[in-house]
């Protein structure tokens, strides 16, 4: 008994090249769907964020105050910024100092209570997170919808 070999089929070249251009398209048609679908719900967000400047600049602070702690720091760092820090920390300290004072002394004549800020800044807060939420929302969103088509 001798074993026979099992024929191997080889795709026609234009049929390979065909099968190819078609996974590239469809692939390139879902990527342009998923950004277009993208922009789209964004676009709502970013006008937000527009609207409420100070919002976006808070929330970008956050994130990269977050950003910042998430990484770790080399010992190398530490010893070569350590003296620069503590510098650029007391100078910054006496600058917070002072315009905290400034700043008490200017809502005390404007007659703005700290409860009335903190209720400000809290909304202020609650629409940078709603509003990257939002865009999150959508981009994952996107993506689904693209994933699907």
């Amino acid at each position: 008994m001798s074993k026979r070999e099992a024929p191997t089929a080889e795709p026609a070249p234009e049929t390979s090249g065909t099968a190819l251009s078609d996974a590239y398209g469809k692939v390139s048609d879902r990527v342009a769907a998923a950004y277009a679908a993208a922009r789209e719900k964004t676009a709502g967000a970013g006008e937000k964020l527009e609207s409420n400047p100070l919002a976006a600049l808070l929330g970008g602070i956050a994130i990269g105050a977050i950003a910042g702690a998430l990484l770790p720091r080399l010992a190398k760092e530490k010893e070569l910024l350590a003296p620069l820090g503590e510098k650029i920390g007391d100078a910054a300290r006496a600058a917070l100092d002072a315009g905290k004072s400034a700043g008490t002394d200017a809502l005390a004549d404007a007659g703005l209570s700290s409860d009335q800020i903190r209720a400000q800044v809290s909304k202020l807060v609650e629409q940078a997170l709603k509003a990257a939420s939002e865009a999150g929302t959508a981009a994952v969103e996107a993506a689904r919808e693209s994933a699907t088509r």
